[in-house]
């Protein structure tokens, strides 16, 4: 009687992942089926915009990626760009750039000349401080815009309730099998994520490769200054703009990102590093995720099942609902092709993805930029002697903070 009320008690739990996964199906569906119906907004909302760029070394494709906002059909707008210094390896691309489209604004900025844990967040200090523009849009430089793209993430800030707009992302292309399973992950774990808390609680983070607002909006929480030294910027951003009592508007538009890692060893260690910062920021919803993690649920059910029939069930539920949400997430919802080689994917990114969970409670430290990082009351801590040194350097009065160049 008490195997039998194990037994049971083990295949009950692990059905919780196929609980959350009907929800994933139902938010999923709700989101893209709300976002087709046609919009009231304002589409002849076009403030003159900033489109702001803190930049560190050069990204694959980073020319072309660049060149891209500078074809926006808009009929305002400028691209101010922040590099560390004049030896930053990315400078002759934007040089570049300023010499095609002299008809586009672009501006160049050495240094944020502030002395701070999170140099990306540093440099958006200056880039906001030095916009033309009340309206802003920040993106990093591994995202290619269609000619669109102003028009798309401008135009909810007409409504004043909108505090700030974000949107999903895809890859321009994949070229190796690492890059595929990193598609795989957005789709079929990462946007279920996502859409669930959309539909459990709203939105309450951006996205960064796309993030639309306005200087009012930023200053309302104490501006980038206020976080300048903490991980996870893009999720801060919306959270303390949604908790001014703005809405942050997540679109089912989608913008497109080259991948800058080739290995598997640099995608697991860039999930790892987002992964760890959640368990910071997230504590709870960390803990959480482990009844969303299907597959070992599924090998837990299996291995507790009374005949061979329900371990097949078991299976067949996993696998229908893991490939039911990711195209109707990808194919339907976003419009990204997801094949039959994708999908076979799912359960070795499903495996990766609960060793990344695991490994997480591990780590006291995350690697980021080439160097470690202690999270210790919500700030970065540098845990190792080049990431002092870096530190350091930045309050080298010789570093410059003048244009360097002015369009």
């Amino acid at each position: 009687m008490v195997l039998w009320l194990v037994r049971h008690a083990v295949l009950g739990i692990a059905t919780i992942p196929f609980i959350y996964y009907l929800i994933v199906l139902f938010s999923s569906w709700r989101f893209f089926q709300t976002s087709s119906k046609p919009s009231e907004s304002n589409t002849d909302f076009t403030p003159p915009v900033s489109i702001l760029k803190p930049v560190r070394g050069l990204d694959p494709c980073a020319y072309d990626n660049f060149a891209s906002f500078c074809r926006q059909d808009y009929p305002e707008y400028e691209i101010v760009f922040c590099v560390g210094d004049a030896s930053d390896p990315v400078l002759p691309a934007i040089e570049k750039l300023v010499r095609d489209f002299p008809e586009r604004s672009i501006r160049i900025l050495y240094g944020s000349g502030r002395v701070a844990a999170n140099d990306k967040v540093a440099k958006l200090v200056r880039l906001v401080d030095e916009a033309q523009y009340e309206t802003l849009v920040i993106n990093d430089s591994d995202v290619r815009a269609e000619p669109g793209y102003l028009r798309k993430v401008v135009t909810p800030l007409a409504d004043p309730k909108v505090g700030a707009v974000t949107c999903f992302y895809v890859p321009t292309h994949e070229s190796s099998l690492a890059q595929n399973l990193q598609s795989v992950g957005m789709l079929s774990d990462f946007y279920p994520g996502i859409l669930v808390s959309w539909q459990l609680e709203g939105v309450r983070f951006a996205l960064g490769p796309t993030i639309a607002t306005t200087r009012k909006r930023l200053a309302g929480f104490g501006g980038y200054e206020a976080i300048e030294n903490m991980p996870g910027d893009d999720l801060l951003v919306g959270r303390l703009i949604a908790e001014k009592g703005y809405e942050v508007r997540l679109l089912s538009y989608s913008v497109l990102t080259v991948d800058d890692f080739a290995s598997f060893h640099d995608l697991f260690q860039k999930r790892l590093r987002w992964i760890v910062v959640m368990r910071h920021m997230r504590g709870r919803g960390h803990i959480g995720l482990i009844f969303t993690l299907g597959l070992p649920w599924t090998l837990i059910g299996m291995a507790a099942s009374p005949s061979a029939a329900v371990a097949i069930g078991f299976v067949g539920v996993y696998l229908a609902l893991r490939f039911a949400m990711t195209l109707l997430i990808g194919n339907w919802g976003l419009k990204y092709p997801v094949g039959w080689k994708k999908l076979m994917l799912i359960p070795v990114w499903d495996a990766m993805a609960s060793l990344i969970w695991l490994v997480s409670f591990t780590r006291s430290t995350i690697r980021w930029r080439g160097h470690d990082y202690y999270i210790r009351e919500g700030q970065l801590v540098p845990a190792d002697a080049a990431a002092v040194a870096e530190l350091e350097s930045l309050r080298d009065p010789a570093i410059s903070n003048k244009p360097a160049s002015v369009k």
